[in-house]
Protein backbone atom coordinates (compact mmCIF):
# COMPACT_ATOMS: atom_id res chain seq x y z
CA UNK A 1 0.00 0.00 0.00
CA UNK A 2 1.48 3.24 -0.96
CA UNK A 3 2.22 5.40 2.29
CA UNK A 4 3.82 8.70 1.03
CA UNK A 5 3.62 11.02 -1.96
CA UNK A 6 6.54 10.09 -3.18
CA UNK A 7 5.49 6.60 -3.36
CA UNK A 8 2.50 7.79 -5.14
CA UNK A 9 4.03 9.73 -8.15
CA UNK A 10 6.30 6.55 -8.55
CA UNK A 11 3.38 4.59 -8.81
CA UNK A 12 2.27 6.67 -12.38
CA UNK A 13 -0.87 7.76 -10.31
CA UNK A 14 -2.64 10.33 -12.54
CA UNK A 15 -5.71 12.91 -10.81
CA UNK A 16 -9.29 12.05 -12.31
CA UNK A 17 -11.71 14.73 -11.27
CA UNK A 18 -14.99 12.84 -9.93
CA UNK A 19 -17.27 13.10 -12.98
CA UNK A 20 -14.30 11.89 -15.21
CA UNK A 21 -14.03 8.49 -12.65
CA UNK A 22 -17.69 8.59 -13.32
CA UNK A 23 -17.85 8.39 -17.16
CA UNK A 24 -14.54 6.21 -17.28
CA UNK A 25 -15.95 3.54 -15.16
CA UNK A 26 -19.47 3.83 -17.05
CA UNK A 27 -17.94 3.14 -19.75
CA UNK A 28 -16.28 -0.12 -19.09
CA UNK A 29 -19.56 -1.32 -17.42
CA UNK A 30 -21.34 -0.92 -20.52
CA UNK A 31 -18.68 -2.32 -22.69
CA UNK A 32 -18.86 -5.65 -20.38
CA UNK A 33 -22.28 -5.10 -20.75
CA UNK A 34 -21.97 -5.50 -17.20
CA UNK A 35 -25.42 -4.23 -14.89
CA UNK A 36 -25.51 -1.21 -13.03
CA UNK A 37 -28.40 0.02 -10.69
CA UNK A 38 -28.82 -2.87 -9.32
CA UNK A 39 -32.25 -3.20 -7.71
CA UNK A 40 -33.84 -0.25 -9.38
CA UNK A 41 -36.60 -1.94 -11.16
CA UNK A 42 -38.73 -0.68 -13.96
CA UNK A 43 -36.36 2.03 -15.31
CA UNK A 44 -34.21 0.23 -17.70
CA UNK A 45 -35.67 1.92 -21.38
CA UNK A 46 -36.66 5.19 -19.54
CA UNK A 47 -34.46 6.67 -16.68
CA UNK A 48 -31.87 4.40 -16.81
CA UNK A 49 -30.69 5.41 -20.06
CA UNK A 50 -30.27 9.28 -19.90
CA UNK A 51 -28.67 8.91 -16.06
CA UNK A 52 -25.60 7.37 -18.09
CA UNK A 53 -25.85 9.96 -20.87
CA UNK A 54 -26.07 12.60 -18.40
CA UNK A 55 -22.81 10.65 -16.50
CA UNK A 56 -21.04 10.39 -19.94
CA UNK A 57 -21.98 14.15 -20.77
CA UNK A 58 -20.26 14.98 -16.97
CA UNK A 59 -23.60 16.25 -15.78
CA UNK A 60 -24.73 17.56 -12.03
CA UNK A 61 -28.07 16.20 -12.26
CA UNK A 62 -31.66 16.72 -11.23
CA UNK A 63 -33.77 13.66 -10.51
CA UNK A 64 -37.95 14.86 -10.67
CA UNK A 65 -40.32 12.68 -9.47
CA UNK A 66 -43.34 12.05 -7.14
CA UNK A 67 -42.37 10.27 -3.83
CA UNK A 68 -41.49 6.73 -4.04
CA UNK A 69 -39.99 6.60 -7.35
CA UNK A 70 -36.17 5.63 -5.86
CA UNK A 71 -34.90 8.86 -6.48
CA UNK A 72 -32.44 8.55 -3.41
CA UNK A 73 -31.51 4.76 -4.30
CA UNK A 74 -30.62 5.79 -7.64
CA UNK A 75 -27.92 8.69 -6.40
CA UNK A 76 -26.73 6.83 -3.62
CA UNK A 77 -26.28 3.57 -6.19
CA UNK A 78 -23.89 5.76 -8.49
CA UNK A 79 -21.40 5.62 -5.56
CA UNK A 80 -20.39 1.78 -7.49
CA UNK A 81 -19.08 3.59 -10.59
CA UNK A 82 -16.56 5.48 -8.11
CA UNK A 83 -12.97 3.70 -7.71
CA UNK A 84 -12.67 1.53 -5.00
CA UNK A 85 -9.84 3.68 -2.95
CA UNK A 86 -8.59 7.25 -3.65
CA UNK A 87 -5.97 8.09 -2.12
CA UNK A 88 -5.74 12.22 -0.49
CA UNK A 89 -3.36 13.56 1.76
CA UNK A 90 -3.59 12.28 5.10
CA UNK A 91 -5.20 14.62 7.78
CA UNK A 92 -7.05 16.77 4.86
CA UNK A 93 -10.18 17.22 6.32
CA UNK A 94 -11.66 17.75 2.72
CA UNK A 95 -9.82 14.67 1.32
CA UNK A 96 -7.27 16.68 -0.60
CA UNK A 97 -6.15 15.12 -3.82
CA UNK A 98 -1.86 14.78 -3.45
CA UNK A 99 -1.29 15.99 -6.66
CA UNK A 100 -3.46 18.65 -7.25
CA UNK A 101 -4.00 20.11 -3.40
CA UNK A 102 -6.64 23.12 -2.85
CA UNK A 103 -6.49 23.57 1.09
CA UNK A 104 -4.25 25.42 3.39
CA UNK A 105 -3.38 22.50 5.33
CA UNK A 106 -2.49 20.29 2.33
CA UNK A 107 -0.51 22.57 0.69
CA UNK A 108 1.37 23.64 3.74
CA UNK A 109 2.26 19.70 4.68
CA UNK A 110 3.33 18.85 0.82
CA UNK A 111 5.69 22.36 1.46
CA UNK A 112 7.12 21.30 4.46
CA UNK A 113 7.30 17.61 3.66
CA UNK A 114 7.48 17.23 0.12
CA UNK A 115 7.76 13.62 -1.38
CA UNK A 116 7.58 12.49 2.69
CA UNK A 117 3.75 13.49 2.97
CA UNK A 118 1.84 11.11 4.13
CA UNK A 119 -0.67 9.13 1.99
CA UNK A 120 -4.17 7.48 3.54
CA UNK A 121 -6.67 6.63 1.14
CA UNK A 122 -10.71 6.93 0.91
CA UNK A 123 -13.11 4.18 0.15
CA UNK A 124 -16.15 4.81 -2.32
CA UNK A 125 -18.64 4.80 0.36
CA UNK A 126 -17.28 6.99 2.31
CA UNK A 127 -17.41 9.27 -0.88
CA UNK A 128 -21.12 10.21 -0.60
CA UNK A 129 -22.84 12.94 1.30
CA UNK A 130 -26.81 13.51 1.58
CA UNK A 131 -28.53 16.26 3.15
CA UNK A 132 -32.15 16.77 3.24
CA UNK A 133 -33.30 20.13 2.45
CA UNK A 134 -35.91 21.84 5.20
CA UNK A 135 -36.45 25.64 5.60
CA UNK A 136 -33.96 25.74 8.75
CA UNK A 137 -30.69 24.52 6.49
CA UNK A 138 -28.06 27.39 6.78
CA UNK A 139 -25.23 28.29 4.38
CA UNK A 140 -22.93 27.72 7.57
CA UNK A 141 -24.64 23.90 7.19
CA UNK A 142 -23.73 23.37 3.55
CA UNK A 143 -20.61 25.72 3.17
CA UNK A 144 -18.96 26.56 6.45
CA UNK A 145 -18.33 29.09 8.86
CA UNK A 146 -15.76 30.64 10.99
CA UNK A 147 -14.82 28.70 13.84
CA UNK A 148 -13.82 31.47 17.24
CA UNK A 149 -12.99 28.09 19.17
CA UNK A 150 -10.22 27.36 16.56
CA UNK A 151 -9.05 30.64 16.22
CA UNK A 152 -8.65 31.09 20.08
CA UNK A 153 -6.68 27.68 20.30
CA UNK A 154 -4.40 28.55 17.62
CA UNK A 155 -4.07 32.00 18.44
CA UNK A 156 -5.16 32.97 15.28
CA UNK A 157 -6.96 36.08 13.61
CA UNK A 158 -9.81 36.21 11.66
CA UNK A 159 -7.69 37.23 8.51
CA UNK A 160 -6.64 33.54 8.51
CA UNK A 161 -8.02 31.12 6.35
CA UNK A 162 -7.37 28.41 9.06
CA UNK A 163 -10.28 29.60 11.62
CA UNK A 164 -12.89 28.36 8.78
CA UNK A 165 -14.94 25.44 9.66
CA UNK A 166 -15.85 23.80 6.61
CA UNK A 167 -19.60 22.88 6.20
CA UNK A 168 -20.97 19.82 3.91
CA UNK A 169 -19.92 20.68 0.23
CA UNK A 170 -16.39 21.38 0.85
CA UNK A 171 -16.25 18.33 2.92
CA UNK A 172 -17.69 16.25 0.09
CA UNK A 173 -14.81 17.40 -2.42
CA UNK A 174 -13.89 14.50 -4.35
CA UNK A 175 -17.21 13.00 -4.09
CA UNK A 176 -21.23 12.55 -4.94
CA UNK A 177 -23.08 15.20 -2.87
CA UNK A 178 -26.81 14.98 -2.97
CA UNK A 179 -29.78 17.36 -1.60
CA UNK A 180 -32.70 16.02 -1.31
CA UNK A 181 -36.07 18.00 -1.98
CA UNK A 182 -34.29 20.96 -3.49
CA UNK A 183 -36.90 23.12 -3.60
CA UNK A 184 -37.57 22.99 0.25
CA UNK A 185 -34.10 25.00 0.63
CA UNK A 186 -34.05 28.85 0.93
CA UNK A 187 -33.59 30.93 -2.41
CA UNK A 188 -30.65 32.62 -0.63
CA UNK A 189 -28.98 29.24 0.00
CA UNK A 190 -29.77 28.08 -3.81
CA UNK A 191 -27.74 30.83 -4.83
CA UNK A 192 -24.51 29.88 -2.79
CA UNK A 193 -24.97 26.43 -4.28
CA UNK A 194 -24.87 28.25 -7.71
CA UNK A 195 -21.66 30.13 -6.99
CA UNK A 196 -20.17 26.88 -5.83
CA UNK A 197 -21.42 24.95 -9.17
CA UNK A 198 -19.92 27.33 -11.48
CA UNK A 199 -17.31 29.95 -10.02
CA UNK A 200 -16.43 28.05 -7.64
CA UNK A 201 -16.06 30.66 -4.95
CA UNK A 202 -17.14 30.16 -1.02
CA UNK A 203 -17.81 33.12 0.62
CA UNK A 204 -17.74 32.91 4.50
CA UNK A 205 -18.69 36.11 6.35
CA UNK A 206 -16.51 38.26 4.55
CA UNK A 207 -13.91 35.55 3.34
CA UNK A 208 -13.86 35.17 -0.44
CA UNK A 209 -12.31 31.33 -1.04
CA UNK A 210 -11.57 30.12 -4.58
CA UNK A 211 -11.60 26.66 -4.10
CA UNK A 212 -11.83 24.38 -7.19
CA UNK A 213 -14.43 21.90 -5.34
CA UNK A 214 -14.25 18.78 -7.76
CA UNK A 215 -18.35 17.16 -6.52
CA UNK A 216 -20.81 15.54 -8.62
CA UNK A 217 -24.00 17.01 -7.56
CA UNK A 218 -27.28 15.27 -7.60
CA UNK A 219 -30.74 16.62 -6.20
CA UNK A 220 -33.88 15.31 -5.91
CA UNK A 221 -36.87 17.37 -6.12
CA UNK A 222 -40.82 16.58 -6.32
CA UNK A 223 -42.88 18.88 -8.91
CA UNK A 224 -45.57 18.77 -5.92
CA UNK A 225 -43.03 21.24 -4.03
CA UNK A 226 -42.74 24.25 -6.99
CA UNK A 227 -45.98 25.29 -5.84
CA UNK A 228 -47.02 24.01 -2.57
CA UNK A 229 -43.94 24.78 -0.67
CA UNK A 230 -41.23 26.64 -3.29
CA UNK A 231 -39.34 26.13 -5.98
CA UNK A 232 -35.93 25.87 -7.49
CA UNK A 233 -34.32 29.53 -8.36
CA UNK A 234 -33.82 29.89 -11.96
CA UNK A 235 -30.42 30.37 -11.77
CA UNK A 236 -29.43 27.14 -9.96
CA UNK A 237 -31.86 25.26 -12.47
CA UNK A 238 -29.91 26.71 -15.12
CA UNK A 239 -26.83 25.39 -13.89
CA UNK A 240 -27.95 21.58 -13.51
CA UNK A 241 -27.43 20.54 -17.04
CA UNK A 242 -29.38 17.23 -16.59
CA UNK A 243 -33.14 17.01 -15.55
CA UNK A 244 -34.16 13.17 -15.60
CA UNK A 245 -38.05 12.77 -14.93
CA UNK A 246 -38.95 9.22 -12.45
CA UNK A 247 -42.16 7.26 -13.02
CA UNK A 248 -43.97 4.70 -11.21
CA UNK A 249 -44.17 0.93 -12.62
CA UNK A 250 -46.15 0.89 -16.23
CA UNK A 251 -47.03 -2.44 -15.53
CA UNK A 252 -48.48 -5.02 -12.42
CA UNK A 253 -45.47 -7.29 -13.41
CA UNK A 254 -42.64 -4.51 -12.82
CA UNK A 255 -44.47 -3.58 -9.37
CA UNK A 256 -44.79 -6.97 -7.83
CA UNK A 257 -40.90 -7.22 -8.41
CA UNK A 258 -40.21 -3.89 -6.39
CA UNK A 259 -42.76 -5.25 -3.95
CA UNK A 260 -41.43 -8.41 -3.38
CA UNK A 261 -37.60 -6.97 -3.37
CA UNK A 262 -38.37 -4.19 -0.83
CA UNK A 263 -40.80 -6.05 1.67
CA UNK A 264 -39.35 -7.85 4.97
CA UNK A 265 -41.19 -10.95 5.42
CA UNK A 266 -39.44 -12.88 8.27
CA UNK A 267 -38.69 -16.68 7.57
CA UNK A 268 -41.80 -18.08 9.49
CA UNK A 269 -43.34 -15.89 7.16
CA UNK A 270 -41.79 -16.71 3.99
CA UNK A 271 -42.53 -20.91 5.13
CA UNK A 272 -45.83 -21.55 6.60
CA UNK A 273 -47.84 -18.82 5.10
CA UNK A 274 -48.72 -19.50 0.97
CA UNK A 275 -49.77 -16.17 -1.07
CA UNK A 276 -51.18 -16.73 -4.46
CA UNK A 277 -50.48 -14.87 -7.42
CA UNK A 278 -54.25 -13.22 -7.64
CA UNK A 279 -53.33 -11.51 -3.84
CA UNK A 280 -50.01 -10.29 -4.82
CA UNK A 281 -51.75 -8.79 -8.37
CA UNK A 282 -54.34 -7.37 -6.11
CA UNK A 283 -52.29 -5.68 -3.88
CA UNK A 284 -50.01 -4.10 -6.65
CA UNK A 285 -53.94 -2.70 -8.85
CA UNK A 286 -54.67 -1.28 -5.44
CA UNK A 287 -52.10 1.49 -5.84
CA UNK A 288 -52.72 1.64 -9.63
CA UNK A 289 -56.65 2.28 -8.43
CA UNK A 290 -54.96 4.79 -6.26
CA UNK A 291 -53.10 7.01 -9.18
CA UNK A 292 -56.26 7.67 -11.55
CA UNK A 293 -58.25 7.80 -8.32
CA UNK A 294 -60.55 11.13 -7.82
CA UNK A 295 -60.62 11.10 -4.08
CA UNK A 296 -56.92 11.09 -3.92
CA UNK A 297 -54.38 14.10 -5.27
CA UNK A 298 -52.51 12.74 -7.77
CA UNK A 299 -50.18 15.93 -7.19
CA UNK A 300 -48.74 13.84 -4.50
CA UNK A 301 -48.26 10.76 -5.72
CA UNK A 302 -48.90 7.08 -4.63
CA UNK A 303 -45.96 5.93 -3.45
CA UNK A 304 -44.38 2.15 -4.14
CA UNK A 305 -44.14 1.91 -0.35
CA UNK A 306 -48.28 1.90 -0.23
CA UNK A 307 -47.57 -1.82 -2.42
CA UNK A 308 -44.73 -3.00 0.15
CA UNK A 309 -46.12 -1.99 3.42
CA UNK A 310 -49.67 -3.36 2.03
CA UNK A 311 -48.34 -6.74 1.22
CA UNK A 312 -46.31 -7.33 4.82
CA UNK A 313 -49.67 -5.78 6.69
CA UNK A 314 -51.56 -8.62 4.41
CA UNK A 315 -49.35 -11.50 5.41
CA UNK A 316 -49.23 -10.72 8.84
CA UNK A 317 -52.80 -10.57 8.74
CA UNK A 318 -52.94 -14.41 7.53
CA UNK A 319 -50.53 -14.89 9.81
CA UNK A 320 -52.14 -13.43 13.27
CA UNK A 321 -55.02 -16.09 12.30
CA UNK A 322 -52.73 -19.05 11.80
CA UNK A 323 -51.68 -18.17 15.75
CA UNK A 324 -54.70 -17.52 17.16
CA UNK A 325 -56.19 -21.00 14.98
CA UNK A 326 -52.93 -23.05 16.72
CA UNK A 327 -52.71 -23.84 13.09
CA UNK A 328 -49.08 -24.51 11.83
CA UNK A 329 -49.37 -23.35 8.01
CA UNK A 330 -52.26 -20.86 6.19
CA UNK A 331 -52.66 -19.08 3.20
CA UNK A 332 -54.00 -16.11 2.47
CA UNK A 333 -57.59 -15.28 1.97
CA UNK A 334 -59.45 -12.31 0.07
CA UNK A 335 -60.93 -11.55 3.49
CA UNK A 336 -57.19 -10.78 4.39
CA UNK A 337 -57.43 -7.56 2.48
CA UNK A 338 -59.22 -5.98 5.52
CA UNK A 339 -56.06 -5.99 7.21
CA UNK A 340 -54.42 -3.23 4.57
CA UNK A 341 -56.50 -0.78 5.33
CA UNK A 342 -54.33 0.72 7.36
CA UNK A 343 -51.16 0.65 4.93
CA UNK A 344 -53.44 2.08 2.43
CA UNK A 345 -54.76 5.09 4.55
CA UNK A 346 -51.05 6.22 5.32
CA UNK A 347 -49.85 6.47 1.85
CA UNK A 348 -52.47 8.44 0.57
CA UNK A 349 -53.18 12.14 0.43
CA UNK A 350 -56.97 13.06 -0.30
CA UNK A 351 -58.59 15.45 -2.17
CA UNK A 352 -61.65 17.40 -0.44
CA UNK A 353 -64.27 15.13 -1.91
CA UNK A 354 -62.04 11.91 -0.61
CA UNK A 355 -61.53 13.74 2.48
CA UNK A 356 -65.59 14.10 2.86
CA UNK A 357 -65.54 10.03 1.89
CA UNK A 358 -63.37 9.43 4.74
CA UNK A 359 -59.94 8.04 4.60
CA UNK A 360 -61.16 4.51 5.17
CA UNK A 361 -64.08 4.42 3.44
CA UNK A 362 -61.63 5.39 0.45
CA UNK A 363 -59.35 2.54 0.87
CA UNK A 364 -62.10 0.13 0.65
CA UNK A 365 -63.24 1.86 -2.77
CA UNK A 366 -59.72 0.52 -3.47
CA UNK A 367 -60.04 -2.39 -2.75
CA UNK A 368 -63.22 -3.21 -4.13
CA UNK A 369 -62.15 -1.15 -8.00
CA UNK A 370 -58.77 -3.80 -7.64
CA UNK A 371 -61.07 -6.89 -6.97
CA UNK A 372 -63.33 -5.42 -10.08
CA UNK A 373 -60.48 -5.14 -12.29
CA UNK A 374 -59.02 -8.63 -12.20
CA UNK A 375 -62.27 -10.26 -11.87
CA UNK A 376 -62.46 -10.47 -15.45
CA UNK A 377 -59.45 -11.60 -16.35
CA UNK A 378 -60.12 -14.73 -14.38
CA UNK A 379 -63.98 -15.47 -15.30
CA UNK A 380 -66.36 -14.09 -17.70
CA UNK A 381 -67.71 -10.74 -17.54
CA UNK A 382 -70.97 -10.58 -15.09
CA UNK A 383 -72.32 -8.01 -17.23
CA UNK A 384 -71.72 -8.91 -20.60
CA UNK A 385 -73.66 -12.18 -19.62
CA UNK A 386 -76.64 -10.73 -19.34
CA UNK A 387 -76.68 -9.18 -22.92
CA UNK A 388 -76.31 -12.26 -23.95
CA UNK A 389 -78.14 -15.19 -24.18
CA UNK A 390 -75.67 -17.68 -23.56
CA UNK A 391 -76.08 -19.83 -20.04
CA UNK A 392 -74.85 -17.79 -16.87
CA UNK A 393 -72.49 -19.93 -15.01
CA UNK A 394 -73.39 -18.14 -11.91
CA UNK A 395 -77.09 -17.79 -11.90
CA UNK A 396 -77.20 -21.30 -9.03
CA UNK A 397 -74.79 -18.46 -6.79
CA UNK A 398 -76.97 -15.74 -7.07
CA UNK A 399 -80.42 -18.02 -6.95
CA UNK A 400 -79.05 -18.94 -3.23
CA UNK A 401 -78.69 -15.93 -2.24
CA UNK A 402 -82.27 -14.96 -3.78
CA UNK A 403 -83.16 -17.34 -1.51
CA UNK A 404 -82.65 -15.11 1.52
CA UNK A 405 -79.28 -17.05 1.90
CA UNK A 406 -76.82 -14.60 3.88
CA UNK A 407 -72.88 -15.85 4.29
CA UNK A 408 -70.47 -13.98 6.50
CA UNK A 409 -66.41 -14.34 5.90
CA UNK A 410 -64.28 -12.76 8.32
CA UNK A 411 -60.55 -13.11 8.85
CA UNK A 412 -61.08 -14.86 12.02
CA UNK A 413 -62.56 -18.11 10.57
CA UNK A 414 -60.01 -21.13 10.79
CA UNK A 415 -59.46 -22.79 7.89
CA UNK A 416 -62.38 -25.66 8.12
CA UNK A 417 -64.87 -23.47 9.34
CA UNK A 418 -63.59 -21.41 5.97
CA UNK A 419 -63.95 -24.18 3.56
CA UNK A 420 -67.22 -25.50 4.93
CA UNK A 421 -68.98 -21.70 4.50
CA UNK A 422 -67.69 -21.71 0.63
CA UNK A 423 -68.90 -25.35 0.13
CA UNK A 424 -71.96 -24.45 1.31
CA UNK A 425 -72.74 -22.02 -1.53
CA UNK A 426 -74.08 -24.22 -4.48
CA UNK A 427 -72.35 -23.57 -7.84
CA UNK A 428 -69.58 -22.07 -6.27
CA UNK A 429 -66.86 -24.94 -6.64
CA UNK A 430 -68.39 -25.94 -10.23
CA UNK A 431 -67.91 -22.38 -11.07
CA UNK A 432 -64.37 -22.22 -10.59
CA UNK A 433 -63.56 -26.06 -11.82
CA UNK A 434 -65.40 -25.20 -14.65
CA UNK A 435 -62.90 -22.32 -16.08
CA UNK A 436 -59.70 -23.30 -13.62
CA UNK A 437 -59.14 -26.76 -13.73
CA UNK A 438 -55.93 -27.53 -12.34
CA UNK A 439 -55.70 -25.74 -9.17
CA UNK A 440 -54.54 -26.95 -5.48
CA UNK A 441 -57.37 -27.13 -2.99
CA UNK A 442 -56.39 -23.82 -1.37
CA UNK A 443 -56.32 -22.13 -4.69
CA UNK A 444 -59.39 -23.33 -5.09
CA UNK A 445 -61.16 -22.13 -1.89
CA UNK A 446 -59.51 -18.47 -2.75
CA UNK A 447 -61.02 -18.40 -6.23
CA UNK A 448 -64.74 -19.43 -4.24
CA UNK A 449 -64.50 -16.45 -2.43
CA UNK A 450 -63.14 -14.50 -5.43
CA UNK A 451 -66.25 -14.88 -6.86
CA UNK A 452 -68.08 -13.88 -4.09
CA UNK A 453 -66.32 -10.61 -4.28
CA UNK A 454 -66.55 -10.16 -8.16
CA UNK A 455 -70.28 -10.74 -8.25
CA UNK A 456 -70.85 -8.15 -5.88
CA UNK A 457 -68.47 -5.79 -7.62
CA UNK A 458 -70.58 -6.26 -10.52
CA UNK A 459 -73.94 -5.83 -8.36
CA UNK A 460 -75.01 -9.65 -8.66
CA UNK A 461 -74.51 -9.35 -5.08
CA UNK A 462 -74.82 -7.20 -1.40
CA UNK A 463 -71.30 -6.96 0.03
CA UNK A 464 -71.30 -5.40 3.28
CA UNK A 465 -68.14 -4.40 5.39
CA UNK A 466 -67.48 -5.97 8.36
CA UNK A 467 -65.26 -5.56 11.34
CA UNK A 468 -62.06 -7.60 9.70
CA UNK A 469 -64.21 -9.46 7.01
CA UNK A 470 -67.17 -9.17 4.76
CA UNK A 471 -70.77 -9.91 4.46
CA UNK A 472 -73.27 -11.29 1.65
CA UNK A 473 -76.74 -11.38 1.06
CA UNK A 474 -79.00 -10.93 -2.04
CA UNK A 475 -78.40 -7.47 -3.71
CA UNK A 476 -82.22 -6.63 -3.97
CA UNK A 477 -83.52 -8.42 -1.12
CA UNK A 478 -80.83 -6.14 0.78
CA UNK A 479 -82.47 -3.26 -0.75
CA UNK A 480 -86.12 -4.17 0.05
CA UNK A 481 -85.60 -5.06 3.20
CA UNK A 482 -83.31 -1.95 4.05
CA UNK A 483 -86.19 0.44 2.73
CA UNK A 484 -88.35 -1.74 4.70
CA UNK A 485 -86.72 -1.32 7.90
CA UNK A 486 -86.73 2.46 6.79
CA UNK A 487 -90.50 2.22 6.59
CA UNK A 488 -91.37 0.85 9.58
CA UNK A 489 -89.13 3.67 11.93
CA UNK A 490 -90.97 6.74 9.56
CA UNK A 491 -94.60 4.52 11.10
CA UNK A 492 -93.15 4.57 14.42
CA UNK A 493 -91.86 7.78 14.32
CA UNK A 494 -95.56 8.83 12.77
CA UNK A 495 -96.95 6.70 16.42
CA UNK A 496 -95.12 8.30 18.44
CA UNK A 497 -95.91 12.16 17.11
CA UNK A 498 -99.61 11.32 17.48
Amino acid sequence: MIKTLGELKASGYKSRSVKEELRENLIKQLKGKEEGFEGVLGYDETVIPELQTAILSRHNILLLGLRGQAKTRIARLMVNLLDEYIPYVAGSEIFDDPLHPISWYAKSEIEAKGDDTPIAWLHRSERYTEKLATPDVTVADLVGDVDPIKAATLKLTYNDERVIHFGLIPRAHRGIFVINELPDLQARIQVALFNMLQEKDIQIRGFKLRLPLDIQFVFTANPEDYTNRGSIVTPLKDRIESQILTHYPKTIDVSRAITFQEAKLSPQQKSFIEVDGLLKNLIEQVAFEARKSEFIDQKSGVSARLTISAYENLVSTAERRMLLSNEEQTFVRIADLAGIVPAITGKIELVYEGELEGPIHVANKLISSAIKTLFIQYFPDPEKLKKTKAKNPYQDIVDWFTAGNKLDINEALSAEEYAAILNHVPGLRSVVKEFHKKLSDNQTLLLMEFVLHGLAEYSQLSKNILSGGFAFSDMFGSLFNSSFEQDDEDELDDEDFR
